[in-house]
């Protein structure tokens, strides 16, 4: 058995309700789950027909996402006819095709198939009709990510959950300040977080060169503050507002839920100790003078596109409203000491212009432990809203945040 980063895939195929039955295991040959783009070029070359892999059934091995064996379940877009080298489901992999009421409508074919009929109908609309076959490039307990071919080039179709922020609203707020900052926004289902969203050209920015943290860190201030001076009475409507107080009542039910009770005895107690010292240390983060305003969110790397001249940001899903610093510590877990020294250099030197008399090094500082403990919350949001076979993905992020945020404080 795969208990490496490598990872071999099992399928289970429908088609409008069909059991075809289970093809694989076969080697995929890249680690991630929820890459599933090689997963439907095996199946179509077997079935002869395109599928989409709705979700993960189970995993054997591997870990953080990544290698194991992995059982899928895929839906057939079209009737494959007879198929042969399929074996008969287990009633174990037929109990894990029940309907649950936290299953993502993504990972449905109804849903999936409602997405790209969407998809397809708002782009004939828009006059950028599909001009060839939709890839399935990614699906996982928190989103989906299609790419569609037309004569203008590629877009995208993501579909998202009900607990992720409305990204079209989120793209709008900064494109006020900043156009070109998030990617062109072609369509929007809100409350089914369906979204279609022009290609942005490049590449993802991991392992940043110093030419692009110079140009994304800055910029993300400076857009910061301007939507802070556009909403100075509190958040945009629609936007969660995480802000450091607003957080304590969410970090209150985590120590007294599961994710404290995954903490060891001392572990909880310092825990506790941080817990009540928590306003105290909002009022000193307060006192260094950044306005609350939006957030990205999960302003990492990753989430930076570049094809060498200037910087978009991508997956606005967690943003929120919050104190800046929060946005302005992410990059530190995603980059060398060096540029990670850089980037927090820049992040400090640009408040400093932007709000005179702030300090923006000693906020980013204090905000340490507060960052931990608003992805703590944040995690704990997605368990409660997942279905048991999707825990896999985040189980335990809770309470190694909590930890994280105690090692934060205590390191004050």
């Amino acid at each position: 058995m795969n208990n490496g980063s490598d990872r071999t895939a099992q399928v289970f195929v429908s088609h409008r309700e069909r059991e075809l039955g289970v093809l694989g295991p076969f080697p995929v040959g890249r680690p991630r789950w929820h890459d599933v783009e090689p997963v439907n070029e095996h199946l179509a070359a077997a079935l002869g027909v395109p599928t989409v892999v709705l979700r993960v059934l189970d995993v054997e091995g591997g870990d953080g996402g990544q290698g194991g064996l992995v059982s899928y379940h895929a839906e057939a877009l079209a009737d494959p006819g007879q198929v042969t080298g399929l074996r008969a489901a287990t009633e174990a992999e037929l109990a894990a095709l029940r309907p649950h009421p936290l299953r993502a409508e993504y990972a449905t074919a109804t849903g999936v198939r409602a997405a790209l009929d969407w998809a397809e109908r708002e782009l004939a609309a828009a006059g950028r009709p599909v001009v060839g076959p939709v890839t399935q490039v990614k699906t996982w307990n928190l989103a989906g990510l299609f790419r569609l071919p037309t004569a203008t080039g590629p877009v995208w179709l993501k579909t998202g959950r009900g607990f992720a922020v409305d990204e079209a609203a989120v793209i709008g707020l900064v494109d006020s300040v900043d156009p070109g900052f998030a990617p062109t926004v072609l369509g929007a289902e809100a409350e089914r977080r369906w979204l279609l969203l022009d290609h942005v050209p490049g590449e993802d920015c991991w392992g940043p060169s110093a030419e692009v943290i110079a140009a994304t860190v800055p910029r993300l201030a400076r857009a910061q503050a301007a939507l802070a001076a556009s909403y100075p009475g509190g958040a945009p409507a629609g936007l969660p507002d995480r802000s450091p107080r607003a957080l304590l009542p969410g970090v209150k039910l985590l120590l007294d839920g599961e994710a404290g009770a995954e903490l060891t005895a001392d572990e909880l107690r310092r825990a506790h100790l941080m817990n009540d010292q928590l306003p105290a240390l909002i009022e000193q983060l307060e006192s260094c003078g950044l306005p609350a305003t939006v957030l990205h969110g999960d302003f990492h790397p990753g989430n930076w596109r570049s094809a060498g001249q200037g910087t978009v940001l991508v997956d606005f899903a967690d943003s929120y409203y919050g104190h800046p610093a929060i946005d302005g510590l992410r990059p530190a877990d995603f980059t060398s000491e060096e540029r990670w020294s850089q980037a927090a250099e820049l992040w400090s030197e640009a408040w400093r212009t932007l709000v005179p008399g702030s300090d923006p090094a000693r906020a980013l500082r204090l905000a340490a432990p507060l960052a931990h403990l608003a992805y703590a919350v944040r995690y704990q949001e997605f368990l409660d809203g997942i279905e048991p076979s999707e825990y896999r993905y985040h189980a335990g992020d809770p309470a190694a945040e909590l930890r994280a945020a105690v090692a934060a404080f205590e390191a004050l």
